[in-house]
């Protein structure tokens, strides 16, 4: 840990750390909604099946954009410690970390906003820079 801290990777792994760290936040907002419901009689604990539609629409667009973080995470995680490994220049996988972050963010508040009009060509758009920024960074390591 200390070569890669000393190797200037530092900046890097900030960005990625909060990118673990979104599903948790928003796994955690979709577990204080569902106490809320139980509590409240809105809804039975056995109500929430797994893939199957339940609750309010933000409360169900939550959900799948928990799920859409945890899908894409494993991704971006071996992208980029990848690149780590490999060397790529440090000051622009840090760049590139914190544009998939940040778009990472805008993808998930635009999907749990609303899942209709502008909203869902943001999100697309989101998820487009977060595909380039990795594209960007697996051209590095292959040509690199």
């Amino acid at each position: 840990m200390t070569q890669i801290l000393s190797s200037g990777y530092g900046d890097t792994l900030v960005p990625l750390a909060l990118l673990a760290l979104w599903p948790i936040v928003l796994v955690t907002v979709i577990a204080t909604m569902r106490v809320m419901m139980v509590a409240k009689g809105e809804a039975d604990p056995t109500q929430f099946k797994s893939g199957v539609e339940h609750g309010p629409g933000r409360y169900w667009r939550l959900n799948r954009a928990h799920l859409n973080t945890q899908e894409n995470l494993g991704i971006f995680a071996i992208v980029f410690f990848g690149a780590i490994l490999a060397g790529y220049d440090a000051g622009s996988l840090s760049t590139l970390a914190w544009t998939v972050f940040g778009a990472r963010i805008v993808q998930s508040v635009a999907q749990i906003a609303s899942g209709e009009g502008m909203l869902v060509n943001v999100r697309f758009a989101a998820y487009l820079v977060q595909l380039v920024c990795a594209l960007i960074v697996l051209f590095g390591i292959l040509t690199g």
